[in-house]
């Protein structure tokens, strides 16, 4: 996916660009189901881009086979005027974004996916820089309800959600990790199909990312969040995997020249490799049975979706 990368990553390495000129650019490349939401507010605006890739079988042409949904999470791909250039926190949009390049051109030879694919991301080259411990993160124009709002699609059967995830003492390793599986507030065990399918395309020992009751919790509660990665499980039963763009040392989110293609080209081929076998029912996210147990034991863990009792 290299290739496919460096095209993203050159398109929106502009400051004027805009979710009308990458939906274009798409479009050119055989992509037609897109849709741009642009959001103006006080602070800024962004625009919302989805991105819908039909398979073979998928609910698009009234199929059975199951739908990926693959979100770049991120504030914005820039700081400007603070900061010339994409930010470190650009990655998540850079990956999804060239997913659905790489998907378009497998198209094109013949190689078409038997279920759909969602892909959905925001484009905002002016965004604000927040301060986070321990280095700053990027703000965004719309607030998490907004992103999830335009992200989050109820015909994803399944989510990876993909954030840089770099400014944190938790994780100290280049390139990607993946979270545990949640859905409906459990945090449940690791699956491994995809861990399979992360030491397969990567050719090394698979990394998890820890998280914690707090990251799957809404915005805007008053705890503590490594940061946005798991905010899609807050808006959906649909189980949610977070693919983490990670570093060996803490990288604030609008540090510029942090974007390290070869890390973000793996993750982008996982992506890519995980929609196939998913698109299969050859990968499962959690293990059905199992969670129906918990549920049974335990109850509901809805709540956890929601901003809490006093909020």
């Amino acid at each position: 996916m290299l290739k496919q990368i460096i095209e993203i990553y050159e398109l929106l390495d502009d400051s004027k660009i805009s979710g009308i000129k990458v939906a274009e650019f798409l479009k050119k490349r055989g992509l037609t189901k897109i849709k741009v939401n642009k959001i103006n507010k006080r602070e800024g605006s962004t625009d919302f881009i989805k991105i819908i890739i039909q398979g073979t079988s998928g609910k698009q042409k009234n199929g059975n086979a199951p739908t990926l949904g693959i979100i770049g999470r991120l504030g914005g791909i820039g700081a400007r005027p603070e900061k010339i250039g994409l930010v470190s926190d650009a990655d998540g949009a850079i990956t999804a974004l060239s997913c659905a390049l790489k998907l378009a051109d497998m198209q094109i030879k013949g190689d078409i996916l038997k279920g759909d694919v969602i892909i959905a991301t925001h484009i905002c080259p002016n965004s604000p820089i927040e301060p986070h411990e321990p280095v700053p993160f990027m703000g965004s124009p719309v607030n998490i309800d907004e992103m999830n709002r335009y992200e989050v699609d109820p015909e994803m059967d399944a989510i990876l959600s993909i954030d840089t995830t770099k400014g944190n003492r938790i994780i100290n390793y280049r390139g990607f990790a993946i979270t545990p599986t949640v859905r409906e507030g459990y945090i449940l065990r690791i699956s491994e199909d995809l861990l399979n399918i992360m030491e397969w395309t990567t050719g090394k020992l698979p990394r998890v990312l820890p998280v914690t009751t707090q990251d799957i919790t809404p915005y805007g509660n008053g705890l503590f969040h490594l940061n946005s990665i798991m905010q899609p499980c807050t808006v959906t039963s649909s189980p949610v995997v977070g693919v983490a763009i990670t570093s060996e040392t803490a990288v604030p989110g609008c540090g510029t020249g942090a974007n390290h293609i070869i890390d973000i080209e793996e993750a982008g081929r996982f992506c890519i490799e995980v929609a196939k076998a998913f698109s299969e029912k050859k990968c499962k996210f959690y293990d059905e049975n199992e969670f129906n147990s918990i549920l049974k034991l335990y109850g509901s863990m809805s709540i956890l979706q929601t901003k809490g009792n006093n909020k």
